[in-house]
């Protein structure tokens, strides 16, 4: 974990400047009071999913936690695949039935730590409108670790003349979705769903709050 922390913290000032020159990131929140910059404690972060770039905007925005993302086996397939691994990031097979990287999940969660996670798993494609279905893994390490999800939507507009933007959303709490009349299945599908709904909420703020 050590490791991870000095790494990323390296990245982030050596990457300050390309950072600001190339993403003009402009950051805004649904309640500032309720989340802001700093995270507090575990917490997992869901955001739509529009580029590769999409980590190193949750890196600098959320800059004072250390974030192990999970991410998909193609990224790992080249040279890039030791700067991911060195930043900690969390490797998934999406061809294979393997959850290895579920409980490597719940336990940095256990420990205090911060988990990216874009829940489309991977990027639209043509004739889709974003974001596309989510996936329930989320939902069901928020559910089994009890920490809260902190969602943020994206406008993807990064080495552009147009500003990226990110809207950070209020947290979803676990327990909110963990009624006993519901099955587990239920409670899943329900919290997925919630973290998309959101996400589609903060994409309509920043539409109404403009450029």
């Amino acid at each position: 974990m050590m490791t991870y922390r000095l790494f990323q913290q390296f990245v982030r000032i050596t990457g300050w400047l390309p950072y600001i020159v190339c993403f003009r990131t402009k950051v805004e929140y649904e309640d500032r009071n309720a989340q802001g910059r700093h995270i507090r404690g575990p917490a997992i972060i869901v955001s739509n999913h529009t580029s590769v770039y999409d980590f190193a905007v949750m890196l600098f925005v959320f800059f004072t936690r250390t974030l192990r993302c999970q991410m998909a086996e193609v990224l790992f397939r080249s040279i890039l695949g030791i700067f991911l691994k060195l930043m900690g990031g969390i490797y998934i097979d999406r061809r294979a039935h393997q959850y290895g990287f579920m409980e490597q999940s719940v336990d940095i969660l256990r420990t205090g730590g911060v988990i990216g996670i874009f829940p489309e798993g991977r990027l639209p494609v043509n004739g889709e409108k974003p974001p596309i279905e989510f996936q329930p893994g989320a939902a069901f390490l928020s559910l089994t670790s009890a920490v809260p999800v902190i969602p943020i939507w994206t406008n993807g507009s990064y080495f552009s003349k147009k500003r990226a933007r990110v809207v950070i959303g209020t947290p979803l709490t676990p327990d909110k979705f963990s009624k006993k009349n519901l099955s587990e299945k239920e409670r899943i599908a329900l919290y997925t769903k919630a973290m998309r709904d959101k996400i589609i909420q903060l994409k309509e703020l920043a539409n109404e709050t403009g450029a």
